[in-house]
């Protein structure tokens, strides 16, 4: 599974959502708007691409 990786895009401002969410967006490597980051796929990157992914556009 260390093959598989996930590109997650920030599209919407983290300006104005919980604080825990914004620790999440940068724990996946995000910083600003339409920054990308490619992450490998593992349950513990699904569950913060989950818990944001109203702030993201996620690719294969």
């Amino acid at each position: 599974m260390a093959d598989k990786t996930i590109k997650v895009t920030l599209v919407k401002s983290v300006i104005g959502t919980k604080q825990d969410h914004r620790a999440t967006v940068r724990g996946l490597g995000l910083k600003r708007v339409n920054s990308s980051a490619v992450l490998e796929d593992t349950p513990a990157v699904r569950g913060m691409i989950r818990k944001v992914a109203y702030l993201l556009k996620c690719e294969g």
